[in-house]
């Protein structure tokens, strides 16, 4: 075969194997030893060899063009089982196909055809989900969670174009939210649009003007909502004010029986619910409405690198730099109104970073000893959990003291508040199921993931004290 038909060979030979996503063993060899028969015979002839070009370049664009679908839009084109895979490749995973697809297939009967509750994984906490644009559906969500009707859900999508869906004709994305989406979708973050009335049933938003839309990363999240072909609803997988579910052993046991299927996921990455903005406001600034898995420098970092429409966009956080009682009593969002997080157990927060506000004041760990002490109400030792960093600096004097039975969880150091972020919500549920009788929760600082672990701590912890630390 002459040098230049050689190389016009194995360039096509390439080309088949890279449009090919099995391994290298189980590709098809008769098409290589086709082509080799072809060449062998039409060496000499130009035609041949123009026609060979032009088929190398349109199998190229072909796989580039299904490249660029599988990156901004696993809708098209692709079969159920290449959405699946196509996402999975997306964020780095590489998933079992077959029994995957089968599960996801599962769950999407349970959701489209039955209009039942689904629970699946995601970066975040574990969804309890059910088709969005349908009302009767989406009531089983509240009826399963015992959730309040004025508590607003947000909904789930799987691309850009099923977004774009949702929203009312016509309407143009803000700068600032194109900057985000392209920044952090798929991801732990969720914008606040203007709610078409016609197509979000009023149960989703609460009555209110606005819809909560974001687009999860984790692959099976994405799969589910593809295969199913339409936005879910998905609160966290729990009963209305306990903590979140990041396993799936978490949702049996608490949801138990309430649920016909649960997709375990393992270990959701995050650890907590999403970052909520409201970016809506005639000033154009971002109000961050809940702390999340996106932490709030990033937003502004990413602001001030990519925006260029003017002036860039203030980060405001609810209750930190601003006020707002109407969206307190007619939240648009989950998380602002009701307590949230609680275990069955009480949680005491132990504030060791923060300075007492006026007329409390500062307690020592031989205080907070005494007092647990005190607490005491029968023979039996006081079971305490205590939640603190690695490197905490009071844990190590607490559980020197043998009178309580200590059941320690450690978060991540503090130069980590993401693995803390991550494991919050899990010892939460491990020590109540461990059977203690309170909970101890050490202050981190309000730094990255930090702002949304204190959010959540706050809202869990019934009680709380300052303690004063040795110089």
């Amino acid at each position: 075969m002459p040098s230049q038909h050689s190389r016009l060979y194995r360039r096509l030979v390439r080309e088949v194997a890279k449009a090919s996503i099995a391994p290298r063993s189980q590709r098809n060899k008769e098409i290589s030893a086709n082509f080799r028969t072809l060449f062998d015979r039409n060496h000499q002839s130009k035609t041949f060899q123009h026609d060979m070009e032009n088929i190398l370049t349109f199998m190229h664009s072909q796989r580039q063009y299904k490249m660029l679908l599988e990156r901004y839009n696993p809708l098209i084109d692709l079969t159920a089982e290449e959405r699946i895979e196509a996402t999975a490749r997306r964020v780095g995973l590489n998933m079992p196909s077959s029994d995957t697809l089968a599960a996801i297939q599962t769950a999407s009967r349970y959701l489209a055809e039955d209009l039942q509750t689904v629970v699946f994984p995601t970066e975040t906490v574990y969804g309890l989900g059910a088709l969005a644009l349908d009302a009767s559906a989406s009531a089983r969500i509240f009826a399963t969670k015992g959730r309040p009707p004025d508590n607003p859900l947000i909904v789930h999508v799987s691309s850009q174009r099923m977004l774009l869906s949702l929203l009312p004709a016509g309407y143009i994305l803000p700068s600032a939210y194109r900057v985000l989406i392209d920044r952090f979708w798929p991801g732990p973050l969720t914008l606040l649009f203007p709610r078409d009335p016609v197509k979000i049933p009023n149960i989703i938003t609460a009555g209110q003007p606005t819809v909560a839309i974001r687009m999860p990363s984790h692959p099976v999240a994405r799969a589910l909502i593809a295969v199913s072909n339409s936005p879910l609803a998905a609160p966290s997988a729990n009963s209305s004010g306990k903590p979140s579910p990041t396993r799936a052993e978490h949702v049996l046991g608490d949801l138990g029986g309430k649920v016909g299927l649960v997709l375990d996921g393992g270990l959701c990455d995050v650890g907590l619910e999403s970052t909520v903005v409201d970016g809506l406001h005639e000033d154009g600034n971002i109000r961050v409405l809940r702390p999340g898995g996106v932490p709030v420098e990033d937003i502004e970092r990413v602001l001030i690198e990519s925006f260029n429409q003017g002036t860039v966009p203030k980060v405001l956080v609810h209750r930190r730099d601003f006020l707002d009682e109407d969206i307190e009593r007619a939240p648009t969002t989950p998380g602002m109104k009701y307590r949230h997080y609680s275990p069955s157990v009480p949680v005491k927060l132990l504030w060791t970073i923060s300075k007492p506000p006026h007329g409390e004041e500062a307690i020592t760990p031989l205080d907070l000893l005494n007092s647990l002490k005190r607490s005491l109400t029968s023979c039996t030792p006081l079971k305490v959990g205590l939640m603190t960093p690695s490197d905490s600096s009071i844990a190590g004097g607490l559980v020197n003291d043998t009178e309580i039975q200590w059941h320690q969880y450690v978060l991540g150091s503090l130069a980590e508040p993401a693995v803390t972020a991550q494991r919050l919500f899990d010892g939460f549920l491990t020590l109540e199921k461990a059977g203690v009788d309170i909970i101890l929760v050490e202050e981190v600082s309000e730094d990255r993931e930090g702002l949304a672990i204190m959010n959540r701590v706050k809202k869990a912890a019934g009680e709380a004290c300052w303690i004063m630390m040795a110089v």
